[in-house]
């Protein structure tokens, strides 16, 4: 009997310090993490600042538990967030400045198959975020964002038309 109740108190020990462990984490032990690829320079330091400010809460969908280096997700991964992508080289993409941070949008991928992927230019590491059943709503998700990707030093940016030598 002893030996039983000594293994359903260890037992008990255990689960508490797993809920513990999720707790403090900030994943739901209801909901399995998400796969999500992480990018080649993931292991920045600055992608660990990136992700864990992160927001809660984008275009009204709680962020999910992704599992992956340098990585995010909300709303079971309709939008993702991705730090230590390439950095992009100039490109004839469109360019967009959300409150000081330089966004491209792959705009092959967008006509291909309906999905925003957005990536940060002139800034190392590069942040990529897909955004695959809003539309319309890239700048609202960059927003949101932009407070967490600041944090990466600006070495260049966007170029208007007017401006190319």
């Amino acid at each position: 009997m002893k030996k039983q109740r000594r293994s359903s108190l260890l037992f008990l020990g255990a689960m508490a310090v797993a809920v513990a462990v999720v707790s403090c984490s900030g994943h739901s032990p209801l909901s399995p993490g998400l796969s999500v690829r992480s990018g080649p320079f993931s292991g920045d330091p600055l992608c660990a600042d990136v992700v864990f400010g992160a927001p809660e809460e984008v275009l009204s969908r709680q962020r999910d538990g992704a599992a992956g280096a340098g990585t995010a997700s909300w709303g079971g991964a309709s939008v993702v967030l991705r730090c230590g992508v390439e950095p992009l080289p100039p490109t004839p993409d469109l360019c967009m400045n959300v409150s000081g941070v330089d966004w491209v949008l792959d705009e092959g991928r967008l006509e291909a198959d309906g999905v925003q992927v957005l990536t940060t230019y002139g800034r190392t590491p590069a942040v990529e975020v897909t955004i695959e059943d809003a539309p319309g709503h890239a700048g609202d998700v960059l927003v949101d964002m932009n407070r967490s990707v600041r944090a990466i030093p600006r070495k260049s940016k966007c170029l208007s038309p007017g401006e190319v030598p």
